[in-house]
């Protein structure tokens, strides 16, 4: 079995092979505790959201915390690459757990003490967003050096299983710790979930101290011009630039804000009350996801390619039109199981590539770029799907949402390929 690849950090990838990732020892330890700290972040969200709501009943505040979420990603992503690029990547996600435990113990505290004011609540919601910009390019960057580019779509592929893993169990384990310890106590259980990979990260053997890659020296951040570098940096690699792109007019157009909408196309279907129904279609695609995380996993289908990303990119917005257009509870649940497993597919082969063709030195400024564009791009995604259905209705707004994303995608997947 192997512990290390970190020297292998720019090799091409393996040919198929199932749960390649999982033979490296580091790995292993790397993806349960991801595992965990995903899970606690979305409990943190189950349970801060349920007490803003019954304390403050704020619309306002419900959508201050969508957008103090991804607009951190928008605005801070590359810099956060910089930092991992420039320091002990190690060391940055375990800045972001800590930030994490302190916006738990945070609410913990105002919950005990019952001094929570809206204000308190938005420092802690900026604070939890942070957290997130901290982990999610370093993160990335330490998986590369734990597996090499060898197995590194493997290792993408399962981290993204993860995430999705955290998202469907996130909100049933915050409900039951609720259940059982109440939030106040419930919020401060929720910062030992944390502790596993911060534990873990103290002693890994991993990162460019280990591959020898010294990182002192690798410049120091300035600024907007960092932005502007990065991107004339990767301007002539077309993958790198048209995979971004991807990511990025994904979370801009559709995103997940569909998500939001879902107790009114529940209730469109004939299941709008709290029961099983309801839950299970919020769940669809979560459950598709995990589906082809084992499913591609186990097969080794799909290798990274520009072509195939985009591919299941398209099909994915057929998908989620598909949905949006269905009046048939069956159909539609099984719509959002598919987009879920297209979704994962295309997301991660895009990361993957992204991660194999960022040039050494800058790698971490070219994830934290990957990262803005596809995660905090997600922040304007409510005005294409939510405002527009206001107005004509979430069915047609979703429906030609995906379609207009399905027209930009055909466009750059011309780009991406040298299709004159």
């Amino acid at each position: 079995m192997n512990d290390t690849s970190s020297n292998g950090v720019n090799a091409s990838p393996s040919p198929t092979q199932s749960f390649a990732a999982l033979r490296h020892r580091g790995f292993q330890a790397q993806f349960v505790t991801y595992v965990l700290a995903m899970m606690a972040d979305n409990v943190e969200h189950v349970i801060s959201y349920w007490v803003l709501f019954q304390k403050f009943h704020s619309q306002a505040l419900a959508g201050f915390a969508v957008i103090s979420h991804w607009v951190p990603f928008l605005l801070f992503s590359i810099y956060a690459g910089a930092l991992a690029d420039r320091f002990d990547p190690r060391r940055i996600v375990q800045l972001g757990m800590l930030c994490f435990m302190a916006a738990s113990a945070g609410w913990g505290y105002f919950f005990v003490t019952d001094t929570l004011q809206m204000w308190h609540a938005m420092v802690l919601l900026v604070l939890h967003g942070f957290s997130g910009v901290l982990w999610m390019p370093a993160s990335q960057l330490l998986v590369q050096y734990i597996v090499g580019g060898r197995d590194l779509p493997s290792a993408v592929r399962l981290n993204a299983t993860a995430r999705w893993l955290g998202l469907l169990f996130g909100p049933a384990v915050g409900s039951a710790i609720m259940i059982v310890a109440g939030p106040t106590y419930g919020i401060f259980i929720n910062v030992v979930f944390y502790l596993p990979l911060l534990v873990w990260l103290w002693k890994a053997p991993y990162g460019p101290r280990f591959s020898g890659q010294a990182t002192a020296g690798r410049g120091q951040l300035r600024g907007l011009a960092e932005i502007r570098d990065t991107v004339l940096a990767i301007a002539g690699n077309r993958t790198i630039i048209s995979m971004t792109a991807l990511a990025g007019v994904t979370a801009l157009v559709v995103g997940n804000a569909y998500q939001a909408q879902m107790p009114e196309f529940a209730e469109h279907l004939g299941h709008g009350d709290a029961g099983v129904a309801y839950s299970m279609l919020l769940a669809a695609d979560a459950a598709g996801a995990l589906v082809a995380g084992i499913v591609l996993e186990s097969r080794g289908f799909l290798q990274p390619s520009t072509r195939t990303a985009f591919m299941l990119a398209m099909m994915w917005c057929v998908a989620i039109a598909g949905f949006a257009a269905s009046r048939s509870y069956p159909l539609a649940f099984g719509l959002l199981f598919i987009a879920g497993f297209l979704q994962l597919g295309f997301q991660a082969m895009a990361q993957t590539l992204v991660q194999l063709h960022a040039p050494a030195d800058i790698r971490g400024r070219v994830i934290g770029l990957y990262a803005m564009s596809s995660l905090g791009l997600r922040a304007f995604a409510g005005m294409t799907v939510g405002l527009l259905g206001s107005v004509i209705g979430i069915h047609w707004s979703l429906a030609l949402s995906a379609l207009a994303l399905l027209a930009i995608t055909g466009g750059l997947a011309a780009f991406a390929v040298g299709t004159r």
